[in-house]
């Protein structure tokens, strides 16, 4: 299959899955997390797609693209640091927790794989 946008990216597919998985739970938190837990879990885990975006549309540029990729790879790390503290707080169980942290280390094993060989990817 022929990669045409960030949307066909597995990557990218699954961060948004993963991401919407966590918007969808964090609607269960207590509300007293509204301006913390919640609000720093949806950032980063939307902000793992959004960069991945931003790294497929500046990949002209190898260093511009490897950094965007970083950004992203940080931004999924920081999500399951989140993740510890939902479950942590008891708003996920371990089922879930597990879940979601191993989608996570996909994520961040795909991002340092495009880190590491970007020769595939700039244009």
């Amino acid at each position: 299959m022929k990669v045409r946008t960030h949307k066909d990216l597995d990557v990218y597919n699954l961060a948004f899955e993963s991401a919407m998985e966590i918007f969808q739970l964090s609607k269960m938190f207590s509300k007293e997390e509204r301006y913390s837990l919640t609000d720093q879990v949806r950032r980063s885990s939307r902000s793992v797609c959004a960069n991945i975006s931003e790294a497929f549309r500046s990949r002209r540029y190898a260093k511009s693209f490897i950094s965007k990729l970083s950004i992203s790879e940080c931004e999924a790390a920081e999500t399951q640091v989140w993740l510890d503290f939902a479950f942590s707080c008891e708003y996920i169980n371990k089922e879930i927790y597990d879940n979601l942290f191993d989608k996570y280390d996909h994520i961040i094993a795909m991002l340092v794989n495009m880190i590491i060989n970007p020769q595939k990817w700039i244009l």
